[in-house]
């Protein structure tokens, strides 16, 4: 049977367990911060690319809360035994990885509004209301495929790989995402990387919503990030049922 106060005090321990840990949040919210703050205005040569760089940075900055969140705690878990502890617990698991998945929202919320909050005073960002809204719900909703990326890896690496390698896919798929410099700009051949790629195609998707985007058809966008969503749903099933047994 369905228990939400279960899911809802899960979810505060998570949040309460990141809070207490400064060495996660500071740099998830500053770095993505501290870029825009250097290319999309202090180093803004270009009419617009303030707000462009706005909605990179914040495609950026909410990708690495879902990913490291799940795929450093989780490793840790299964390290340490929590894992297991959990999974014979009466508590239902999937409270655990939905309190994972509420606390990195929670993360990716706080730092897209420190984002708009600087874009629109030292950028001169200006967006309709409802483009601010639907950026917003486009950049929470987004994080989900990169959410299962990091639960995959955190059920697959131990403890002490798992932040390095994380980074090791986080860095490289943003920047041959677009996310760090326009993806007009770079070769042709990486250019065509990119389309594999999730976090181009979230990033175009939160583009449309201001109209910067390449001009591909939302739909193609959507469909890749669910293709992927459900091919990690897969793999994350497979492993977890393989650490199961």
């Amino acid at each position: 049977m369905f228990n939400a106060n279960l899911y809802v005090k899960e979810a505060g321990y998570d949040l309460l367990s990141l809070w207490r840990t400064p060495a996660f949040f500071l740099p998830a919210i500053l770095f993505p911060v501290t870029f825009y703050i250097f290319f999309g205005i202090v180093f803004n040569f270009s009419s617009g690319s303030g707000q462009y760089m706005l909605v990179s940075y914040a495609c950026f900055g909410m990708m690495g809360p879902a990913m490291f969140n799940y795929a450093t705690a989780v490793a840790s878990d299964r390290a340490h035994g929590w894992l297991t502890l959990k999974r014979v617990a009466p508590m239902p698991f999937n409270a655990y990885v939905a309190a994972k998945y509420v606390s990195s929202l929670v993360f990716a919320l706080c730092i897209a509004l420190i984002l708009f909050v600087t874009g629109g005073i030292f950028a001169g960002v200006e967006l309709y209301a409802w483009q601010w809204l639907a950026l917003l719900l486009v950049l929470l909703i987004g994080t989900l495929p990169f959410a299962l990326i990091g639960l995959l890896l955190g059920l697959c690496l131990s403890d002490k790989s798992a932040p390095a390698v994380v980074n090791l896919v986080y860095l490289p798929m943003a920047f041959l995402s677009g996310l760090w410099v326009p993806i007009q700009f770079l070769p042709e051949a990486v250019q065509y990387i990119a389309y594999g790629l999730p976090a181009y195609h979230y990033a175009q998707l939160a583009h449309a919503v201001i109209g910067t985007s390449q001009g591909h058809s939302i739909w193609l966008h959507l469909a890749a990030l669910v293709g992927f969503s459900l091919l990690l749903v897969l793999l994350v099933r497979w492993r977890y049922q393989r650490l199961s047994h």
